[in-house]
C-alpha cells in the first residue's frame, strides 16, 4: 500500500476540482491509496504546508491551473524541503505545453503529466508500484528528469474514450455546499486562437445514457448548480435536445444546469425547449468576446453577432433563463473605439450579467505565437494579462479596468435595475455611463476604498446630483425601489426619506412584506403618479432574485 495524494489549490471555497477526482476514479485499482487534498489560494500557505505534511505522502501530484500556478510552485519548494527524495508530479493546462521550461525552473519537480491525466496517471501508479517492470520512458504523456539530470519529453498519448471515465460523484456530501462541475464531452469544433480548447482537436461526447444516468443523480439528490464544463454544449444539435428534453421531463424544480453555448448554433428546435423550461432550469454563458468583424476572423472565431444579439433577444422575452454574456478587451484589431461598440452592442441586449474580462496569453495558444506580430505586450506572472497591443494603449486598458469595476459593482449585481435604466437616457452610450460613473469614483478617491452595499447607492446618488438632471427626487425613488426590491432592510437609510405608508395600512398585511409608496411611476414611464408597491420577500424571481413586485389598486391605499 502506497499514499499517493493528489492536491488542488482551487480559486474559491465553493469550487472543487473535477480533475483530481476524475483522476482517482480512472486509477481504480488503486482507490483506497489515493487521497485528495482540496485548499484555496486564500489560504495561508503555512497552513497547507502543515496539513501536507501531515499526510506523509509518497508522491504528490498537484492540479496547474493559470490561477494557482505561483501558489503551487513556491508551495512545492516549500514541501520539497520537508520531503527531499518525495516524488512531485504536476499536470493541468498551465504545465502541459511548456514542460520542459516547468522542469528547468523547478528542480523539485520529478515530472508533468501533459494533456488529458487519466491513463497517464493510471500508468504512473503501476510504475510505483511496479518499478521493476515498468520505466518512466515508456509512459507516453509525460515530461520527466532522467536519473542522469537530463530532461525529457515523451510522446504525448492520444486521446480516451470519455465514457471509460468512471463517474465520480457518487459521495456526493463530500461535495456539499460546492458546485458541482460535470463534463459530457471534451474538445472544442472551433479554432479560437486565445484558448486552449481549440488545441485539442478530437470533440469527443461521453455515452448519453450514461450522462442521463448521472444528470437523474444530481436531480434526485437535489443538487443547487451543475456546471457543465463542456466548451462548446450545443455544437451537437441532436444530442443538445436530447439532454434539454431530459432535464425538462425530470425537473424537480430545484436543480439548476449552466451551460456554455455558442448562441448562433440555436435552432429553432433548442429554442421552443428553451421557452417551455421553468426560470431557473438552466443558465447560459454565451462568449461574444467582439463584435468586430475584422477581430472575430483574426482570432479564428466562428460567430455571427446578428444572429447572437437575434437568440439572446428571443431568449430574454421568456424571462425564464440566466443569460451571461462575455467580452474580452486586447484582441488584436480591436482598439478603444471598437471595443466600446462591441460593450454597446452587447450591452443592448440586456443579460443578466455581462462580463468585460482582458485576453490572458496562454502558453501553447495561437495567440502566443502572434505575439510579436500583434504588438502583445503581457504581464510575465500568471494570469499573463495584456498590458497593451498595436491597438490598444495602456492607458486605454486602465479606463477599461475602471469601466470593468463599474459594470460589476453596479450591473452585474442587480441591484440597481430601474436606476441603471434611467440613467442610460442622459449618456450617449451606456460605456458612457460607466466610464463618467469610474472618473467620478477616481476623482471622489472612493476607488482606493472598500464600500458597504448601502455606499454605493449613496455615491450612485451623490454622482446623480453632479449631473444637475433636475431629478433627483426621481432617483432617490427608483435607488428606493431598487434597494427594497432586494431585501426588506431593517434600517432605512437615509436617501429613502421617511417612510410614508400609514401603520393602518401596513396592518392589513404579512410581517413579511414591505411597502412603499412612491411619488412617481418607477416601474413605468416615470411620470408623476401617487403610487403603493408591495414587495413580496417569500416570492422571488428565480432569474434575479428579486422579490415579488406589485401594486396595490386604488381602494387599498
Amino acid at each position: 500500500m502506497m499514499n499517493i495524494v493528489l492536491t488542488a489549490i482551487n480559486a474559491k471555497y465553493i469550487h472543487s476540482n473535477l480533475a483530481v477526482y476524475s483522476l482517482r476514479a480512472y486509477a481504480s485499482d488503486y482507490r483506497n491509496e489515493i487521497s485528495i487534498a482540496e485548499y484555496t489560494i486564500n489560504q495561508q500557505m503555512d497552513d497547507i504546508l502543515m496539513d501536507l505534511y501531515k499526510k506523509k505522502p509518497e508522491v504528490l501530484c498537484f492540479s496547474c491551473y493559470i490561477w494557482n500556478i505561483t501558489y503551487v510552485e513556491d508551495l512545492i519548494r516549500e514541501i520539497k524541503k520537508l520531503f527531499p527524495r518525495l516524488p512531485v508530479w504536476v499536470g493541468g493546462p498551465e504545465v502541459s505545453y511548456d514542460a520542459k521550461d516547468v522542469l528547468t525552473r523547478l528542480p523539485e519537480v520529478t515530472g508533468v503529466m501533459m494533456g488529458e491525466g487519466e491513463a497517464t496517471f493510471l500508468e504512473l501508479m503501476e510504475y510505483y508500484h511496479c518499478k521493476e517492470e515498468k520505466q518512466l520512458a515508456d509512459i507516453k504523456g509525460i515530461a520527466y528528469r532522467s536519473a542522469d539530470g537530463e530532461i525529457r519529453e515523451n510522446e504525448w498519448r492520444k486521446t480516451i474514450d470519455l465514457s471509460t471515465v468512471p463517474f465520480v460523484y457518487n459521495d456526493i456530501e463530500d461535495f456539499k455546499n460546492k458546485i458541482i462541475y460535470y463534463e459530457s464531452s471534451r474538445g472544442c469544433p472551433f479554432s479560437c486562437s486565445y484558448c486552449l480548447s481549440s488545441v485539442d482537436k478530437c470533440l469527443r461526447f461521453r455515452d448519453l445514457e450514461l450522462v442521463k444516468k448521472e444528470l437523474q443523480f444530481f436531480i434526485d439528490q437535489e443538487v443547487p448548480q451543475v456546471k457543465f464544463v463542456d466548451r462548446t454544449f450545443n455544437c451537437n444539435h441532436k444530442r443538445t435536445v436530447e439532454i434539454w428534453n431530459y432535464l425538462i421531463e425530470h425537473d424537480k424544480g430545484v436543480t439548476n444546469f449552466h451551460f456554455e453555448v455558442a448562441a448562433d448554433l440555436l435552432n429553432e428546435e433548442e429554442l421552443k425547449l428553451i421557452e417551455k423550461m421553468r426560470p431557473g432550469l438552466i443558465q447560459l454563458e454565451i462568449g461574444v468576446q467582439s463584435t468586430n468583424e475584422t477581430t472575430i476572423k483574426e482570432i479564428k472565431r466562428t460567430m455571427k453577432f446578428a444572429e447572437v444579439a437575434r437568440i439572446v433577444e428571443r431568449i430574454n422575452q421568456n424571462q425564464n433563463v440566466h443569460q451571461h454574456l462575455d467580452l474580452i478587451a486586447g484582441l488584436p484589431y480591436e482598439d478603444l473605439s471598437s471595443f466600446q461598440k462591441s460593450f454597446d452592442d452587447v450591452y443592448s441586449l440586456r443579460p443578466e450579467q455581462l462580463q468585460l474580462g482582458f485576453l490572458k496569453v496562454l502558453k501553447g495558444s495561437y495567440m502566443e505565437e502572434q505575439k510579436e506580430q500583434y504588438g502583445l505586450t503581457y504581464k510575465s506572472k500568471p494570469p499573463y494579462e495584456v498590458l497593451y497591443t498595436n491597438w490598444l494603449s495602456y492607458e486605454d486598458v486602465l479606463q477599461l479596468k475602471m469601466v470593468e469595476n463599474m459594470v460589476e459593482v453596479y450591473y452585474n449585481s442587480g441591484q440597481f435595475v430601474y436606476t441603471l435604466r434611467r440613467l442610460e437616457t442622459r449618456f450617449a452610450s451606456a460605456f458612457d455611463l460607466y466610464k463618467s460613473l469610474g472618473e467620478y469614483y477616481e476623482k471622489c478617491g472612493f476607488h482606493l476604498m472598500s464600500h458597504s452595499r448601502i455606499s454605493r447607492y449613496e455615491i450612485l446618488l451623490d454622482f446623480i446630483a453632479e449631473l444637475e438632471t433636475g431629478e433627483d427626487e426621481l432617483y432617490r425613488e427608483l435607488l428606493t425601489l431598487d434597494l427594497y426590491l432586494r431585501e426588506n432592510i431593517k434600517n432605512r437609510p437615509a436617501f429613502a426619506g421617511d417612510y410614508t405608508v400609514s401603520k393602518e395600512m401596513k396592518r392589513k398585511f404579512p410581517k413579511n412584506v414591505h411597502l412603499e409608496k412612491f411619488q412617481y411611476d418607477v416601474m413605468g414611464n416615470c411620470e408623476k403618479k401617487e403610487q403603493v408597491f408591495l414587495f413580496d420577500y417569500e416570492n422571488r424571481s428565480k432569474l434575479t432574485y428579486q422579490a415579488s413586485c406589485k401594486k396595490l389598486e386604488n381602494s387599498l391605499q
